[in-house]
């Protein structure tokens, strides 16, 4: 449901100064600490972050992708950590849940994602597994009522402190591809679930993730997705739309910060007598990178409308996260560049940012698995 454009306008309000008032400050804490503060984690809480795409009638704000995008373009703005403790719960650990789950499994576990009570995880790369990802390979062994997982999953986001995980397993190990595959909920601390210690990764300290391992994990026939084996990746796939547009929208709030952070050093930095800002080089770095954001951001409204509107985005979404995770690396470097020296010292946030977008490029589909996703939506077009 919509929102009306007052309360729409105070909610976009309420998240800026939030960012501009409690997250920024703190970047420099996450950094050191690789975590995010359990104050913030409970102000994220009461501002309802954890339940933007949830129905209100499962405690949810219930934003539409529209008013998504706009909450993400504020919220982005901060170190990509804070919009990554939040991420599962507003896209797959929910909406498979919202478009396939039962009546049990959207009672017992919405409102608790909603509130943030909960934190979600959701497992499907494996150490062989990546951009193939019908090529599941954890198996999930029907014994009676129950299904016994066995299996490791890699680089699995918020799994140290997840409080559900959202696991694909191949249910029918005689079907190879996606229709083998199904959808389990497996709450932390279910016996066979283990959790490994937290990667060390180039860039987004403070968002956690780990290999997590199932060792004859035993959960029951009914925390499959619907209740119904081998539908698992047809869920994953009816959600991957609304994932991939508000992650080009985070990429997009990060080119903003990064653009900012650029305009105010080139106006205070001076060199030759005068600010860089008036240097014509200078001049077309910004230019550049300002022209990118106001293309990716009208994209990412675009497609967002016409989503709500009802239309088949696969291939915009698919051109929004390539155009919009390739564009934030770009700004990226021009606000490295614009920075010279001090733009390579940890002082300065365009350093970490550099770093933290990185990723945008390779999860949520790599930069190539949307070209391909978008040639072949061209070519079912014509």
């Amino acid at each position: 449901m919509a929102l009306d454009t007052e309360t729409l306008t105070h909610l976009i309000d309420t998240v800026r100064r939030f960012v501009d008032e409690r997250l920024i400050p703190v970047e420099p804490r996450v950094e050191e600490e690789n975590a995010i503060p359990p104050e913030i984690v409970r102000e994220m809480r009461e501002l309802g972050l954890f339940g933007l795409s949830i129905p209100e009638a499962h405690g949810g704000l219930g934003l539409s992708m529209a008013e998504e995008v706009e909450i993400a373009f504020a919220l982005g703005r901060a170190s990509p950590c804070f919009r990554s403790l939040i991420g599962t719960n507003n896209g797959i650990g929910s909406q498979g849940i919202i478009i396939d789950g039962t009546a049990e499994q959207k009672a017992e576990w919405l409102p608790r994602l909603a509130s943030g009570e909960v934190v979600g995880s959701f497992a499907l790369t494996e150490p062989d597994v990546g951009s193939d990802a019908a090529a599941v390979a954890l198996s999930a062994r029907s014994e009676g009522e129950s299904y016994v997982l066995n299996g490791t999953k890699r680089y699995i986001t918020n799994a140290p402190i997840a409080g559900l995980f959202t696991v694909m397993a191949r249910t029918d190990p005689s079907v190879r591809g996606a229709k083998g595959v199904s959808a389990f909920l497996v709450p932390s601390g279910t016996p066979g679930l283990i959790v490994s210690k937290p990667d060390r990764k180039m860039g987004q300290r403070g968002t956690l993730t780990a290999d997590v391992m199932f060792d004859d994990c035993r959960v029951p026939a009914s925390a499959i997705i619907g209740g119904v084996p081998g539908r698992g990746f047809a869920t994953a796939m009816k959600v991957l739309d609304r994932g991939r547009l508000h992650i080009a929208a985070i990429c997009c709030a990060a080119a903003s910060r990064l653009l900012d952070e650029s305009l105010a050093y080139a106006r205070e930095r001076k060199q030759f007598g005068q600010p860089i800002a008036e240097f014509q080089l200078i001049q077309a770095m910004l230019a550049e990178s300002r022209t990118e954001l106001y293309a990716g951001t009208s994209m990412v409204r675009d497609a967002a409308r016409e989503r709500d509107a009802g239309q088949a985005v696969t291939l915009e979404s698919s051109c929004c996260k390539l155009f919009c995770s390739e564009m934030v690396g770009r700004v990226a470097d021009r606000a490295v560049q614009i920075h010279g020296g001090a733009g390579y010292m940890a002082d300065y946030p365009v350093e970490r940012f550099y770093r933290d977008v990185r990723l945008f490029r390779l999860y949520e589909g790599t930069s190539q698995i949307q070209q391909l996703i978008i040639a072949r939506e061209m070519l079912k077009e014509s």
